[in-house]
């Protein structure tokens, strides 16, 4: 019985740790600026013309290997 409280609190313990601890490092904040830049660069990424595959494109066939053979 005192093995599974102990346990049990020790659980607790942990439990109550990890919903205290941040996820990011204290030196991510927030930047206006950058996040205006990286949108406009997203917009002109979305507006430029995209590369495509050529339609006659060779299309590799399968090599071929020998069996082996079991005796």
């Amino acid at each position: 019985m005192k093995r599974r409280l102990t346990i049990g609190f020790a659980l607790a313990v942990l439990c109550a740790a990890s919903s205290v601890a941040e996820a990011r490092p204290p030196t991510v904040m927030n930047s206006p600026g950058y996040d205006r830049r990286l949108q406009e660069s997203r917009s002109q990424l979305g507006s430029s013309p995209t590369t495509t595959a050529p339609a006659n494109a060779p299309v590799a066939s399968p090599k071929r290997s020998k069996k082996k053979h079991t005796n």
